[in-house]
């Protein structure tokens, strides 16, 4: 992990386009301010952490669904495709009219 000190109103860059401002020191708590382009999602560590594990639920509750589709319909049988016509004599390619 990298420390870094930084005063009120000082920033650090991250990557090319992500600039992390410290804009207030308050006791115990520092403000920050985060300017990043709009496809770089920013999250709290525990509101992140929120959107993990709901999206792992998600995830397993659709795949569950499925499943439970699957049982309750009982197993598909593959379809039969059309069948091919035997060839009738009397016409070019086999066909009759």
């Amino acid at each position: 992990m990298l420390v870094l000190t930084r005063h009120v109103h000082q920033s650090i860059v991250i990557g090319h386009d992500v600039v992390v401002t410290v804009l207030e020191v308050r006791g115990d708590q520092v403000r920050l301010g985060i300017s990043a382009p709009k496809d770089v999602q920013v999250h709290r560590e525990e509101v992140f952490a929120a959107l993990t594990a709901a999206n792992r639920q998600a995830a397993t509750s659709a795949v569950e669904l499925k499943a439970l589709s699957e049982l309750a319909d009982g197993p598909r049988e593959a379809q039969p495709g059309p069948q091919a016509e035997e060839p009738r004599p009397g016409r070019p390619g086999g066909t009759a009219p």
